[in-house]
């Protein structure tokens, strides 16, 4: 099991592994009809189309994003990421379906984080008697979120590491300055010796996310050892603006960034929705 409550000790470099292609079936116009899949061809030109800045929904990166290099990871568009993406910015989707794709899509962000914390190989021998060479995940990770928004990935973490720890950072800006500010951090005792999984959902400026970093690092935390996960945009982000990024990695370079989309136009209402304090 990855994600142990142990030293990090010996890290290894991790290995890049590409997520399987899921087809979403989508019911045309006519409900008598038999459901079509979207052809492959589609969804390659979107990822092209996002690559090249000409995104039809402005999702385009262009060229200061891809400048950024390598630590920019973006989940491979497929028919079923659109769609839950769809979804959870439909201003008509119910609750209960917006919380229902977005744990889907969280999900998919932490599984993605967890192919970039370090392993080591290992042998097994298996109940017939023989032996398997395969992998296990080096131990000292930990997750930690940004309060309030990022809470909805913990979850998703736990339910792939059940015994992982948890910190938390709470940041606010000021009403005056509209600078970010820290009002809360627990974090674990020994994490300057842990790689982190830092969860933030929706990645709009990159001042808070900077901010979180900043107090990671004051704790001994070194960048290379941060993982961002975001839904739209490791930190872990579902979403992300362009500038959010580059914002973060022009201040941060060695941190690992993990999103499902780079648009423009975050959803900012994702925190509200999810926890229906609309």
């Amino acid at each position: 099991m990855p994600c142990h409550n142990q030293s990090l000790n010996n890290v290894t470099t991790g290995q890049e592994h590409n997520l399987t292609k899921h087809v979403r079936f989508a019911a045309s116009s006519n409900s008598s009809s038999v459901p079509v899949a979207p052809s492959s061809e589609a969804v390659d030109d979107v990822n092209k189309q996002r690559l090249n800045g000409n995104c039809p929904n402005g999702g385009g990166l262009g060229p200061d994003v891809l400048n950024l290099g390598p630590q920019l990871k973006l989940l491979p568009l497929n028919s079923q990421i659109l769609e839950l993406q769809t979804i959870i910015r439909d201003k008509t989707t119910s609750r209960g379906d917006f919380v229902f794709c977005a744990d889907r899509l969280i999900r998919l962000v932490v599984e993605e984080g967890l192919n970039q914390l370090p392993y080591s190989e290992c042998t097994v021998t298996t109940p017939t008697g023989h032996m398997y060479e395969g992998v296990k995940f080096e131990r000292g990770n930990c997750g930690v979120s940004i309060m309030r928004s990022g809470e909805a990935m913990e979850q998703g973490l736990r339910d792939c590491c059940r015994s992982i720890r948890i910190g938390k950072i709470l940041i606010q800006s000021d009403e005056e300055t509209q600078e970010a500010k820290v009002y809360y951090a627990k974090f674990p005792p020994d994490i300057n010796r842990r790689k982190v999984l830092l969860m933030y959902p929706i990645l709009s400026t990159g001042n808070t996310v900077i901010e979180a970093v900043q107090v990671l690092i004051e704790h001994g935390l070194q960048p290379k050892h941060i993982i961002l996960l975001s839904t739209m945009c490791v930190c872990l982000s579902l979403f992300s603006t362009p500038h959010g990024a580059k914002a973060i990695l022009q201040e941060f370079p060695e941190i690992t960034l993990l999103t499902t989309e780079l648009h423009p136009v975050a959803p900012t209402h994702f925190g509200q929705k999810y926890f229906g304090t609309e």
